[in-house]
């Protein structure tokens, strides 16, 4: 919705125009998010805190939180210390994070859900430790994020972001939610497949779609109300000491 928003609103609102590869992209971008939700995983939305709780020590999400501590602490390594700055740098770290987001944003709406249908799951000290760990996950991801933002071109970070992101939820979700224990081979492929569109999608409509400069790189002294433009902006001379004031004795000898 985001990328096919930015599109519409910069032809309608900022007169751009609407190139084949736009179409194409969008066709795209909204064939594979349908078939990311046709063939999504059917699997059990609420889940009680004993359920989250024996996700969290499940040896196969042991070895991913390991693997993703490692790498994310190799990285944070050459961004603070050798100082890279690279995209791929940046938006991998937000990936990683994001993926703990994902987890915890999940667990925290179920155990809501849970509560409001009168199983109490909000006095369960995991409760809180998910919400603590969705907020600082959520936190530094904009760090990152607002970084990439400042340093690259929005048509740079939109599309490997949304790559990096979705793939690190996806990930996250079938090691910790076991969600494609179940699935068939067809569901899969059919997920993998739009997951792909739609990554293809957004690749199509970012591709050469450079921001535009200025045609005129000054400001025009004519156009400032109540400024008077004077006919040169320095003075002629014929002295050596052009652009200064001239002092009273020479310009008494030039009287003599």
């Amino acid at each position: 919705i985001s990328v096919l928003g930015s599109a519409f609103i910069s032809v309608l609102f900022l007169k751009k125009t609407m190139r084949a590869a736009d179409i194409l992209g969008g066709t795209l971008t909204v064939t594979g998010t349908y078939l990311l939700v046709a063939f999504v995983p059917n699997v059990p939305q609420e889940l009680t805190e004993r359920q989250v709780e024996n996700y969290l020590v499940s040896w196969p999400f042991l070895l991913y939180l390991v693997l993703e501590i490692i790498i994310f602490c190799i990285l944070l390594y050459f961004y603070k210390r050798k100082a890279v700055k690279h995209i791929v740098v940046l938006l991998m770290m937000v990936a990683l994070l994001a993926s703990l987001t994902v987890i915890a944003a999940k667990a925290v709406a179920s155990m809501i859900t849970l509560s409001v249908k009168g199983k109490m799951q909000l006095t369960y000290p995991l409760f809180y430790i998910m919400i603590v760990l969705m907020a600082t996950s959520c936190a530094f991801q904009v760090k990152f994020l607002s970084q990439a933002m400042h340093l690259y071109e929005v048509t740079e970070v939109v599309p490997i972001n949304f790559v990096f992101f979705t793939t690190s939820a996806i990930i996250s979700g079938v090691i910790f939610y076991r969600e494609f224990q179940r699935a068939a081979l067809l569901s899969l492929f059919m997920f993998l497949f739009g997951c792909l569109l739609s990554f293809l999608g957004v690749f199509v409509i970012a591709r050469n779609k450079k921001e535009e400069h200025l045609q005129i790189p000054f400001i025009d002294c004519g156009c400032i109300p109540g400024q008077k433009l004077t006919g040169k902006i320095q003075p002629d001379s014929p002295s050596s000491c052009y652009g200064t004031l001239k002092r009273e004795d020479d310009s008494l000898r030039s009287q003599s």
